[in-house]
């Protein structure tokens, strides 16, 4: 056996056994288990976190996290007629505390103390650039030359000079806009969890999966840690998910137009939507079951090209600049964003490696799906999401300015890939009402 095959094994094995090992508890006591690690997640955010928005959540969050955890596991312990019913209550009660509540509280007090910090850095840039929209201005205005920051805004970080998402992200500003100012109902962060709690909604709605299923696409994309923090404080990538998860669904009822225009709308706001925005080209069908590649490419184009094009080809090198440059840590302007992952700290020992390392990653990917995808055609969309969550985990691991949050897509797409299979590999996972004791469903 070579060396290579041996560390794998070693990597892999370990996994074996903790997948095997989840597969066996009982959903309510996996339950107890994920709201008690949250509860100590919240609870470590609370004391260690430097930002204040973090900060606050994790304090509004550490308790209802602790008893959530508490309840699940003393329900374990009981006999019941419906046992996802039991986990459906849990659920509810732990979006409304540890992710309404927070949410609504913290998008208030911003509302009456501008200057509180109540909130991530990327609320207000989305907000900024919604003005600037609604006023008929390019929300692209920061670039570096010649040594110094151009257009840098005063009395915020450099950072926050910089809009690096596409401009239809301003959509979830425009409310502040149009209001000319933040009242908490019209703070961009309300207007993300409405968006990522109606397209999941709808999602499930459509894919029709099991109540099993449910429950984790919810707990993994609102109320667990994964969810609710980012939603509470500022996580402009969840509606992005959202709408991503919505367009899976509607790939998996064969809705091309529709599964066009939806995840053509995430790929027209973040650059991180763009991945699955590829995938959906190669594993789409229409009601027939033909290929409907370039239906899906047609409208795709028509609107990345409405919503983008205008403001590239006003100024396409500060366009550039925000957009590409700045995610990837090459705009001469570090990232708060940035953690230590194992490219980022390459970067930091060799820092010329930064230019090279993620472009690097992507020649390398690019090649490797080259050989395996004529070689597994035609590629269902749960195969897809299985590929895109090893592939945007590796880039994750290597970018030069990664965000640690980032990790929410490999495991958001890991799942989904789960919830759209068409083999059902655990009964649990069917919606089968059973009465039988904990101890004898384990046995």
């Amino acid at each position: 056996m070579s060396v290579v095959a041996a560390a794998r094994g070693s990597l892999i094995r370990p996994l074996h056994r903790l997948a095997a090992w989840w597969g066996q508890l009982d959903d309510l006591v996996g339950d107890a288990l994920l709201y008690g690690l949250s509860a100590l997640f919240a609870l470590s955010t609370y004391i260690v976190s430097a930002t204040i928005a973090e900060s606050h959540w994790g304090s509004l969050a550490t308790v209802p996290y602790s008893v959530a955890a508490v309840l699940a596991f003393a329900a374990s312990r009981r006999h019941w007629r419906s046992p996802s019913t039991v986990r459906l209550w849990l659920l509810a009660l732990v979006i409304l505390s540890a992710m309404a509540m927070p949410l609504v509280m913290e998008s208030r007090w911003r509302a009456l103390d501008p200057a509180g910090n109540f909130g991530q850095p990327e609320v207000m840039v989305v907000e900024r650039a919604a003005q600037a929209l609604y006023s008929g201005h390019d929300p692209y205005q920061a670039y570096w030359h010649n040594g110094h920051l151009e257009h840098e805004i005063p009395g915020v970080p450099a950072y926050e000079s910089f809009f690096p998402y596409f401009p239809l992200m301003g959509l979830f500003g425009l409310p502040a806009a149009a209001d000319h100012h933040v009242t908490g109902a019209t703070d961009a962060r309300m207007i993300m969890s409405g968006v990522t709690v109606a397209a999941t909604a709808t999602a499930l709605w459509l894919l029709r999966p099991s109540r099993r299923q449910r429950i984790r696409v919810w707990q993994l994309l609102v109320a667990l840690p994964t969810g609710s923090m980012f939603l509470a404080t500022g996580g402009d990538d969840m509606p992005i998910l959202a709408l991503c998860l919505l367009g899976v669904a509607l790939l998996k009822r064969r809705s091309t137009t529709s599964a066009a225009v939806t995840i053509a709308t995430a790929a027209a706001m973040k650059l991180t939507a763009w991945p699955i925005a590829l995938g959906a080209l190669l594993v789409t069908f229409d009601q027939s079951g033909r290929r409907a590649f370039w239906r899906m490419l047609a409208w795709m184009a028509a609107i990345g090209v409405v919503t983008i094009t205008p403001l590239f080809i006003a100024d396409p090198t500060t366009f550039l600049a925000n957009v590409i440059a700045f995610p990837l840590g090459l705009a001469h302007v570090p990232s708060p964003a940035a953690s230590d992952l194992p490219g980022h700290l390459v970067t930091m020992v060799i820092p010329s490696l930064g230019h090279f390392l993620t472009p690097l990653t992507l020649l390398v990917g690019g090649v490797v799906l080259a050989r395996y995808l004529p070689r597994h055609r035609p590629l269902e969309v749960a195969t897809m999401l299985r590929i895109l969550a090893v592939s945007s985990a590796v880039i994750i691991l290597t970018a030069s300015a990664p965000r640690s949050g980032y990790v929410i897509y490999p495991l958001n797409f890991w799942l989904w890939a789960r919830v759209t299979s068409p083999a059902v590999d655990d009964p649990r996972d069917r919606d089968e009402v059973s009465a039988v004791p904990v101890s004898v469903e384990l046995a």
